[in-house]
């Protein structure tokens, strides 16, 4: 999940927030949107066939999802959901890894200036919907474990639903998503490994570091072949698995380590180019596959009354739906006014509160976690899984009657950002300051006005001709 904010300072020294990116960071982001939007459908799709398999044929949902494989001797005789959950995810983790380091030395969030906004309100996203659910269970009396679950946002499930609704975000609304989405994804892989990690087996841990170590020597030394990292990746993995620490954190590490900077002649750095390859993986494969084995919950009368009802799942609920809204709105509205910013006059204020509305979409990471935090009790596993389902459909439906209020504008934007009426392939909107773009605009328009001429011309004769004496 990649993404990028630019705040720009004009002369009055006023800085605008979610203005114009720079042309390479909006034609990343735009390739990583395509991707992501293709992988959020068929997550939804693979969420529906897992709550309809599951409803209908629960047995063989269950005999599937609970069928263990694996080699017991290393460690690995695993469920199917743990494989899709520990396995399948560490894809999904080390692609959000590169994300991150590509973001920390390439993107936006390496200016201080330009990631405080931003990082900021993902920040306030997360903690509010934490405090939400801990006061809802502190009134109610519930348990407190599940206070991470809300926290997550799902980038390619909110971009899913921009797709079924049939709207579009201008590229800086999209980047500051993706923005978040990158922020909760570092937050989220510090508190798997932080309040996640059960005891700690040091033998396999320490070899673990070891293979890391590997990793990162032949990345540097420039050792190239997909058949020696593809297998010390595996192994890094297992042993992760067998340390105690949740075996996605191997994932991120391995992310961190590659380089996201470009060197003189490479068109994209080797991380740039790992993601490009991984991506369409994880989130066409990966994440689906998880949601298909991790999503599959009773869903009944008795069962919704249960989540409006219990206060842990009741927490969760609105955790997605109030706090993530509230918590990204109030976060950059308090920072834009201590650090004098000004919201780019295209948009309006509203629009933050809509996009902080669908980042409440927090499918995958807040079913992981649910998992994680609820472990040795299935039945609230279950019922807490059901909440995430019911919480991220709510704030997708509340998002998508926000945008769709504001959607002819957005059109509007959107349709600015694409023109390209010189035809050189970069948007009309990048080339306002180059003179040649001028020119070309000149030639172009002063060959339309004397094509326009010679038809009126011709219109002219043939009235003179039509209007005459036979």
């Amino acid at each position: 999940m990649t993404g990028g904010l630019r705040v720009s300072v004009p002369d009055n020294r006023r800085s605008i927030f979610l203005g114009r990116m720079p042309l390479p960071e909006r034609n990343f982001i735009a390739e990583a949107l395509r991707t992501e939007t293709v992988g959020g459908v068929l997550l939804l799709v693979a969420a529906v066939v897992a709550i309809v398999w599951a409803n209908t044929l629960s047995g063989s949902y269950e005999a599937i999802r609970d069928f263990h494989l694996g080699p017991a001797f290393l460690g690995l005789d695993l469920s199917i959901q743990h494989w899709a959950a520990n396995g399948l995810l560490a894809v999904f983790f080390f692609v959000a890894g590169i994300e991150l380091k590509r973001e920390l030395v390439a993107g936006e969030l390496r200016d201080p200036k330009a990631a405080a906004l931003p990082v900021i309100a993902a920040i306030c996203g997360m903690a509010t919907p934490a405090l939400v659910y801990a006061a809802v269970n502190a009134i109610g009396g519930g348990s407190m474990q599940g206070w991470a679950v809300p926290t997550a946002t799902d980038i390619a499930f909110a971009l899913a639903v921009l797709a079924v609704i049939g709207t579009s975000l201008p590229s800086a609304l999209r980047a500051f998503l993706l923005t978040l989405a990158v922020v909760d994804d570092l937050f989220a892989i510090l508190i798997i490994a932080v309040f996640f990690t059960s005891q700690l087996n040091f033998l396999a841990l320490g070899f673990a570091v070891v293979g890391l170590a590997v990793f990162y020597l032949l990345l540097r030394k420039g050792v190239r072949g997909w058949y020696i990292y593809v297998p010390l990746a595996v192994v890094i993995w297992g042993l992760m698995e067998n340390s105690g620490v949740h075996a996605t954190i191997a994932g991120v590490a391995m992310g961190l380590m590659l380089r996201c900077t470009r060197r003189d002649g490479e068109r994209h750095s080797p991380g740039e180019h790992i993601e490009h390859l991984v991506r369409p993986l994880s989130a066409g494969l990966a994440v689906p596959l998880f949601a298909l084995f991790s999503a599959g919950v009773a869903i009944s009368g008795g069962a919704i009354h249960e989540v409006f009802t219990r206060p842990e799942t009741l927490g969760v609920v609105l955790g997605l739906v109030v706090g993530k809204a509230l918590g990204i709105f109030g976060g950059t509205w308090v920072t834009a006014r201590f650090t004098k910013a000004e919201l780019n006059p295209d948009l309006k204020w509203p629009d933050l509160f809509a996009v902080g509305a669908l980042a409440g979409i927090g499918f995958t990471v807040s079913l992981l976690i649910g998992e994680l935090a609820f472990s040795e009790d299935p039945t609230l596993t279950e019922e807490i899984k059901a909440s995430v389902l019911i919480g991220s459909l709510l704030a997708a439906v509340f998002a998508g009657i926000l945008l769709k209020a504001r959607n002819n504008k957005y059109k509007q934007l959107c349709e600015e950002e694409e023109r390209d009426e010189d035809n050189d392939g970069i948007p009309d909107i990048y080339e306002l300051d180059k003179p040649e773009y001028h020119l070309r605009m000149a030639a172009i328009l002063e060959a339309k006005a004397a094509e326009h001429r010679r038809q009126a011309d011709v219109a002219a004769r043939t009235r003179t001709g039509d209007d005459g004496p036979a």
